[in-house]
């Protein structure tokens, strides 16, 4: 099973490396296919995002993506729309030995990820600019499918919805009927929706009331930061891209460059994307036992500095690897 390795840019090359070691601790039937993008290819090459890349993408069963950097909108936004990875999946789960504000937390959000404002649709005008808001039908049912399915499947019994229809009335007006209609192909399932600002706080006041959120574009990508911010922060925070022939899998914090290269980059939200990616791949078992490994890894404090500890980022890897061969 072919698997696309983008190492990219800064720390994404480091966390990459740790992340294979403790892919290849493992008998996965994997292999690894490595394809260049990035700020250091843009240089190199004159494409952030070569030809041969997106050939290397599209063979591959899913892409494991480190990080990239002032390049990101040409790299990883055009390969989500290359490829169609219309629904960001980004788990929010407290971890042990990791201070946060919520040691209980154990939900998903699931971000459209093709439309709304991120199509980009801008231009000036006279007295400054305009740019327009995108929501269709078509994508607003398909993420809420996609959100209801993923939530069976991983046994939650709870599908929000969140928007902002009481004033954007036509495009989140169309998110939340949709996600209602959806919503009424599983009776099992309880649904509700909230608007983005009450969401927004509840996050803060009462985020064990969520399982699964689902919502449009820009509030997914706002919230699921925010979120991320619960459990102790980016570094911490895995994601998966997900279309209906691809999958592309990254950590959310970037290429970090004022820490590139010194070997200190926190593994964790690359290893946890790695996790990401066997699920998908119906490896379940493999992806639960490097969970195991990297809990007890994290409750010893064999962690890098961001998170008190003195290893650095490999070494955590060759601890996280030790505990999986125990």
């Amino acid at each position: 099973m072919k698997i696309a390795v983008i190492p990219g840019d800064g720390i994404g090359v480091e966390v990459m490396e740790a992340a294979l070691h403790i892919l290849n601790t493992l008998d996965l039937d994997l292999e690894f296919i490595h394809a260049d993008a990035g700020d250091a290819c843009l240089k190199r090459t004159g494409a952030a995002l070569p030809e041969e890349t997106l050939e290397a993408v599209g063979e591959a069963r899913a892409t494991l993506f480190g990080a990239a950097g002032e390049s990101a909108a040409d790299v990883i936004v055009r390969l989500r729309r290359e490829f169609d990875l219309f629904a960001n999946l980004r788990p929010v789960k407290s971890l042990p030995g990791v201070p946060c504000l919520y040691p209980d937390l154990d939900f998903v959000i699931v971000r459209e990820n093709t439309e709304d404002l991120y199509v980009g649709d801008e231009e000036y005008t006279p007295d400054g600019a305009v740019a327009k808001r995108i929501i269709t039908r078509t994508a607003s049912r398909r993420i809420s499918q996609f959100a209801f399915q993923y939530a069976q499947k991983e046994g939650m019994q709870k599908v929000t919805a969140v928007h902002k229809a009481n004033v954007l009335k036509k495009t989140d007006g169309i998110f939340r009927d949709e996600f209602y209609k959806v919503a009424s192909e599983y009776p099992q399932m309880e649904a509700n929706d909230y608007y983005v600002d009450a969401t927004a706080m509840y996050l803060i006041t009462q985020p064990q009331e969520f399982q699964t959120i689902v919502t449009t574009n820009l509030f997914g990508d706002i919230l699921s930061d925010e979120a991320a911010g619960l459990i102790g922060g980016l570094g911490l925070a895995p994601s998966a891209n997900i279309g209906e022939k691809n999958a592309l899998f990254e950590p959310v914090h970037g290429s970090a460059p004022q820490i590139a290269g010194k070997n200190i980059a926190n593994p964790t939200a690359m290893i946890l994307t790695t996790t990401l990616m066997l699920k998908h791949l119906n490896k379940k078992q493999e992806a639960q036992k490097i969970e195991k490994a990297l809990q007890k890894t994290l409750a010893e404090g064999l962690v890098t500095p961001d998170l008190g500890g003195k290893l650095g980022t490999m070494e955590m890897a060759v601890e996280i690897a030790r505990h999986l061969e125990d």
